[in-house]
């Protein structure tokens, strides 16, 4: 179960993403899965958002010095198609509406 803190975080982040497009969230592996069309496009792990890529929009955050999420297992460090958002983002919500549309097509790919 995730603590109060990482809950009011996910929380106000869903409620943010809410202003752009409707966004649900799914707790899972002590952190939160966010969902649009019924598609996890994004993740939450320690008070960090990280947005679904692919090839067609994973160089827009490698251009914003944004990195994967990563995990550890079996002591090796396994990174996952799931880039940090870049912060300067957050608050245009011209801009993360694109950037979610783009995850959300990269989520879309990915499904196929």
């Amino acid at each position: 179960m995730a603590n109060a803190g990482a809950k009011a975080f996910k929380d106000g982040v869903v409620n943010h993403l809410n202003q752009v497009a409707p966004i649900t969230a799914r707790a899972m592996f002590g952190g939160y899965g966010l969902y649009c069309e019924g598609l996890m496009f994004a993740l939450i792990a320690d008070k960090t958002l990280y947005f679904k890529v692919d090839a067609v929009n994973q160089s827009r955050f490698t251009e914003a010095a944004m990195g994967p999420f990563t995990y550890h297992r079996n002591g090796k460090a396994m990174a996952m198609s799931y880039y940090q958002l870049p912060p300067s983002l957050y608050s245009d919500l011209g801009l993360l509406h694109d950037w979610v549309e783009a995850s959300v097509g990269a989520a879309r790919r990915a499904k196929r």
